[in-house]
């Protein structure tokens, strides 16, 4: 599943790594990385301490802890990438400006009934998710069993009757549910390496495979760059699939939802109708949506000649190629 080194975002446009950022605002911590920046986290003095490495199968799991924060990473590096974080102090509130964008795919189907997650990482989504919704039964796909313990022991994840984890490659689950005939109403696509998304999960073939397991009138959101070299090429695959949908990318994190559904796309005055009932439910979790409508966009921003990516033309031989 390991993409090839030239699938990094640009150097230079990456978001700073978090053991420069942490200080790098007043009244701001900035953990930051694969999976975006940290706001509004009271800054700390406490120095940071690994409290759990392991090599797995796919990666090295190191986890870390400066003051009530907690961090899961993979790889030992030095420009070492978060892949999600916990305040222990607030466990309910979402770190990642991502987590709570993808959250806004309940303004599309506000209650699910099954759900499809496939990444787990500190298990933030999930968490978040069955709390809000017990009558929802979740299948949770993340391909290294290291990281389902590490979320388990660290970030207080705990898999139950009502969230089920395969540990199983996500493209291998996809086809298999398609060939049972399962049907979801919410898919959430997280699945990152310590580079990027793995090259089998960017490709219209997969896509397609996604949207065919979605139930009438489901909702897909899916986690991306929104400052790799990959843009257009992404932008224009899901929009091979899944045009029209919603393009959201906040300033202050390198991270870009996409959400799409097979119903049409609400307005935006139904957008601010479904806010207003979410709002409440949603408000423990750290989801504002004065600040998520207004990213709401479906306006096309990439290059409309840009190539699709399939399972033929891979984002590694793209890049090499350009």
């Amino acid at each position: 599943m390991k993409p090839t080194a030239i699938q990094r975002p640009r150097r230079g446009r990456h978001p700073l790594p978090w053991r420069a950022a942490w200080h790098a605002a007043v009244g701001m911590v900035g953990v930051v990385g694969i999976v975006g920046v940290v706001g509004a986290i009271a800054p700390s003095s406490a120095q940071a301490r690994i409290v759990h490495q392991e090599r797995s199968v796919y990666s090295t799991i190191l986890v870390d802890q400066r003051g009530s924060i907690i961090c899961m990473q993979f790889n030992v590096r030095r420009d070492q990438r978060n892949q999600s974080c916990l305040d222990r102090r607030r466990p309910k509130v979402m770190l990642f400006p991502y987590t709570r964008m993808m959250m806004a795919s309940l303004l599309l189907n506000p209650e699910p009934r099954r759900i499809l997650m496939i990444g787990l990482g500190g298990g933030t989504l999930p968490l978040a998710l069955d709390e809000l919704l017990p009558a929802a039964r979740q299948d949770v796909i993340e391909i290294d069993p290291a990281v389902v313990r590490v979320a388990r022991e660290h970030f207080g994840f705990a898999p139950s009757e009502r969230v089920n984890v395969v540990p199983q490659d996500g493209r291998v689950f996809v086809k298999r549910a398609a060939q049972r005939g399962d049907r979801y109403d919410l898919i959430m696509l997280d699945a990152f390496t310590s580079e990027y998304i793995p090259e089998h999960l960017m490709t219209r073939e997969f896509l397609e495979e996604v949207r065919g397991l979605l139930a009438e009138g489901g909702v897909l959101a899916a986690n991306t760059f929104s400052i790799s070299d990959l843009y257009a090429y992404e932008s224009a695959t899901y929009a091979s699939v899944f045009e029209p949908f919603y393009n959201m990318k906040p300033n202050d994190s390198g991270n870009r939802v996409i959400i799409a559904s097979l119903a049409p796309l609400p307005d935006s005055a139904e957008l601010e109708r479904r806010a207003a009932a979410l709002a409440d439910r949603l408000k423990p979790y750290g989801v504002r949506f004065d600040e998520i409508l207004p990213l709401m966009d479906t306006r096309q921003d990439w290059d409309p000649d840009a190539r699709i990516l399939t399972d033929q033309y891979a984002p590694a031989n793209l890049l090499q190629n350009r």
